[in-house]
């Protein structure tokens, strides 16, 4: 019977290694940790600076294995897509940063897959949550505003 060991981390996009939490995880499984963190690296090179989810599936009598990436946290992506550097310590007076409604509907696309929301518009509500938290605004307004004009629809023709 094949065993296959799973280890869930979050490592930081392209610039995975050997160290912890990599190494101590896949060491005792006598696999070539080298060759799986060359692999993570060059799977998540996308993300680069961000934390992103990996999935790693080692046969323990083969040593073959698996890397599956996971899409980085919506937070994660509204820093890149806003070009900040973190979300603000005081969102419901300072405003780090803005997004347009096409990065919302971008970030929302990437983020549906392995999301509750039924449809693009819901999961740009998603993202826009996450943007009144962050002290994100959306197309110049605060994103408490934003999600209204969701709501009432005046954006309905963005999210076909």
């Amino acid at each position: 019977m094949v065993e296959k060991k799973s280890i869930n981390a979050l490592v930081t996009g392209g610039e995975a290694s050997a160290g912890p939490p990599l190494g101590p995880a896949l060491g005792p499984l006598g696999v070539n940790v080298l060759a799986i963190v060359n692999e993570i690296n060059k799977q998540t090179a996308d993300f680069k600076g961000m934390r992103v989810p990996v999935k790693i599936e080692v046969d323990t009598e083969s040593k073959q294995f698996t890397v599956s990436v996971g899409t980085p946290t919506t937070s994660a992506l509204i820093v890149k897509e806003a070009a900040v550097p973190k979300g603000s310590a005081k969102p419901n007076t300072e405003f780090v940063g803005d997004l347009t409604i096409d990065k919302v509907v971008t970030i929302a696309k990437s983020k549906i897959a392995g999301s509750y929301a039924a449809s693009i518009r819901s999961a740009a509500r998603e993202v826009v949550g996450s943007c009144v938290s962050m002290g994100v605004k959306v197309e110049g307004k605060d994103a408490r505003e934003f999600m209204k004009e969701i709501d009432a629809g005046k954006w309905d023709a963005k999210f076909q």
